[in-house]
């Protein structure tokens, strides 16, 4: 298979001009909504996204759309269907014909604690926006049904070459759009590089503490 590889998206969107701040990378501009009195604005910024070239680019280029990653999810948790056991393989391969490399140095974030089977899958769902990562990661830690937990927001960085995927195409008139989902099927290593935990919560509408965690994907 000969696949392409995306334009890198973070060299067109950042510095970013948010909320009458300016940030030179998505680092600091995660940092900054989920410490300061910057509103973690999904919509907002959907909204920059799609008026991005390179991110047209990145959506244009893909076929599939949340119908199909959901069937996709679907049949790759089953575990009782006996009958459609080579299912989730043969539908990862017709995936893998269609998935381009990511970019060096691009930035996707995920919310929620890393499951552990991650790495034996390779597949991973992320977003480009990080509004919507971190009010998923608020939506997780008000659903477990345990006292303080930790609202775990995570950085990822692409570091290696091969790293598989496609940004997943989502309906305009739904609340999908909002998603800017990354959809990545293969990788080599995913290593977490550093964490960090934020005590002093200044922000109103978050009352336990927030955890944030970079990793490196190859």
């Amino acid at each position: 298979m000969n696949q392409s590889t995306l334009p890198l998206l973070d060299s067109s969107l950042y510095p970013q001009v948010w909320q009458q701040q300016t940030f030179i990378t998505p680092q600091t501009l995660l940092k900054a909504m989920l410490t300061t009195d910057l509103i973690p604005d999904a919509p907002a910024f959907t909204q920059q996204l799609l008026t991005n070239d390179t991110y047209q680019e990145w959506v244009n280029s893909t076929v599939f759309g949340r119908y199909l990653h959901r069937n996709f999810t679907a049949f790759y948790q089953q575990t009782e269907d006996s009958f459609n056991t080579n299912m989730p393989t043969l539908f990862r391969q017709e995936l893998m014909r269609h998935a381009q490399y990511l970019p060096l140095e691009q930035t996707v974030f995920f919310a929620g604690d890393l499951p552990k089977s991650i790495r034996q899958t390779k597949i991973l769902v992320t977003t480009v926006n990080p509004a919507t990562a971190i009010i998923n990661a608020q939506k997780i830690a008000e659903n477990i049904k345990i006292s303080h937990s930790a609202t775990i927001v995570n950085h990822v960085k692409i570091v290696g070459k091969q790293v598989l995927g496609f940004p997943i195409r989502h309906n305009k008139r739904t609340s999908e759009r909002l998603r800017n989902e990354v959809l990545i099927l293969d990788f080599q290593d995913l290593r977490l590089v550093n964490e960090l935990t934020i005590e002093d919560i200044k922000k109103s509408n978050i009352d336990h503490a927030i955890l944030l965690r970079f990793y490196e994907l190859r």
